[in-house]
C-alpha cells in the first residue's frame, strides 16, 4: 500500500509538472495579450494613447471577468451541470462589467465611450451594449479555453500513465504465475534423492536454481533472449523428467536461427506447465509430450502437444482451452504484442491436446 501511494505521488507530481499553469504564465499570457489589444485598437483609431487608455481600464475587467468565470462559475455550475443558472450568472457578470466599463470610460477618458462606432456615444446604446459584452465574452471564452485544454491534456496524460502502469503490474503478475506446486514437487523429489544418496541430487538442485535465478532476474524484463527461454524451459522438462520417471516420454525438437531474436520472458513455460499439469499428472500409463519449436526469418513456430488423459476420453471432456495457463499466455499475448504479431490456435484431435503459436521474435 505505501509503495502504491508513494507511486500515485510521483505520478501525480510529474503529471502536474508537465501540464501546469505557474503565476509566469498567468503574466506572460496577459502581457502579451494586452500589448497586441492596445497596438490593433490604436492603429484602428490611430491613436495609441487612447487605446493605451481604454486597455488599461478594459483588461483588469477582462481579468477578473475570466478568473471568476474559470474558478468560480464553471466548477460550480458547468461542472456540476447547472447550465440554464450559469448562463444567467453569465449574462449578469456581463451586465455589471458593462455598466462599471461605461462608467470609468465615461469619467476617466472621454465622454464618447465608442469612438469606433458610427457616431459620438455617451450613453448606453443597444449597439454599445452587445459590442462591449460580446468583446467580453470573446476574451472571457479564449482564456477558458486555454485553461479547458490544459486540464483535459493534465487528466489526459494521467490517465494515460495510470494504464501504462496498470498494464506495465499485470503483465508482471502473469508473467509470475508459474504454479508453485511444481517448486514443491521439485523439493521434494530433492528430499526423497538425498535421502537414498542419489548422485542425482547435485544435478537437480543445479537446475532448480538456474530456473529460479531466470525466474527472479529474466522476467524483470520486457522482453528476453529466446535462447534464454529456451534453456529455461529445457531446464524445466528436465527436472519434470526426475519427476515422472521412465512414464514420460518426451520429444522435443529445436530448429532455426534464435540469434538476435527477443520473447517475453516466461510466456513458453505456461504451455510446457500445462503439459504436465493436465496430461502428465492425469493420465493412467503411457505419457507422451511432444515439443516442436522452429525459428524461420522473424517468426517463432512453437508446437507443443500431450496426451489427453484417460478420464477425459471416457467421460468425453471438452476439450481444455481455459486453463490457467493458457489464460495466462493469452491475457500476456494481448498485452505484449499487437494482434498481428501473433497466432494462437489450441485444438484436441487423434486423443492429442495441441497448442500451436506463431509469434513475432
Amino acid at each position: 500500500m505505501y509503495i502504491n501511494d508513494k507511486l500515485d505521488e510521483l505520478l501525480n507530481a510529474e503529471t502536474i509538472r508537465r501540464y501546469s499553469i505557474t503565476y509566469k504564465h498567468h503574466v506572460v499570457f496577459w502581457v502579451i495579450y494586452f500589448a497586441i489589444n492596445t497596438l490593433r485598437w490604436g492603429s484602428v483609431h490611430d491613436d495609441f494613447a487612447l487605446s493605451l487608455k481604454t486597455n488599461l481600464i478594459g483588461f483588469p475587467i477582462h481579468i477578473a471577468l475570466a478568473y471568476f468565470n474559470i474558478y468560480f462559475l464553471m466548477p460550480k455550475y458547468v461542472y456540476t451541470r447547472k447550465y440554464v443558472l450559469y448562463a444567467f450568472l453569465m449574462v449578469a457578470c456581463l451586465f455589471i462589467m458593462l455598466l462599471v466599463k461605461f462608467n470609468l470610460t465615461y469619467y476617466l477618458i472621454d465622454t464618447n465611450v465608442m469612438p469606433e462606432g458610427p457616431g459620438e456615444t455617451d450613453s448606453i446604446t443597444f449597439n454599445y451594449a452587445m459590442t462591449t459584452m460580446i468583446g467580453e465574452l470573446y476574451v472571457v471564452a479564449f482564456a477558458t479555453a486555454i485553461k479547458v485544454t490544459v486540464d483535459w491534456l493534465r487528466e489526459h496524460s494521467k490517465l494515460h500513465e495510470l494504464e501504462k502502469r496498470q498494464l506495465t503490474t499485470e503483465l508482471k503478475f502473469l508473467r509470475s504465475q508459474v504454479s508453485p506446486h511444481f517448486f514443491f514437487n521439485t523439493l521434494n523429489n530433492v528430499y526423497s534423492l538425498t535421502l537414498e544418496k542419489s548422485n542425482k541430487a547435485p544435478e537437480v538442485i543445479l537446475k532448480l536454481s538456474e530456473l529460479m535465478r531466470y525466474l527472479l532476474y529474466a522476467t524483470r524484463k520486457r522482453k528476453q533472449d529466446l535462447k534464454s527461454e529456451i534453456d529455461c524451459i529445457q531446464n524445466y522438462i528436465d527436472l519434470e523428467r526426475i519427476r515422472f520417471d521412465d512414464s514420460l516420454q518426451i520429444d522435443i525438437g529445436i530448429s532455426g536461427d534464435m540469434e538476435n531474436k527477443t520473447i517475453a520472458p516466461m510466456l513458453l513455460v505456461p504451455l510446457i506447465e500445462n503439459c504436465f499439469k493436465h496430461g502428465a499428472t492425469k493420465s493412467i500409463g503411457e505419457i507422451h509430450i511432444a515439443i516442436d519449436i522452429n525459428v524461420t526469418d522473424d517468426y517463432m513456430y512453437f508446437n507443443v502437444s500431450n496426451t489427453v488423459p484417460k478420464k477425459e476420453v471416457e467421460g468425453k471432456v471438452a476439450t481444455r482451452g481455459g486453463g490457467i495457463g493458457l489464460s495466462n499466455v493469452k491475457k500476456r499475448l494481448e498485452l505484449g504484442y499487437t494482434p498481428e504479431d501473433y497466432e494462437l490456435s489450441i485444438f484436441e484431435k487423434d486423443n492429442m491436446f495441441h497448442v500451436n503459436l506463431k509469434l513475432k521474435v
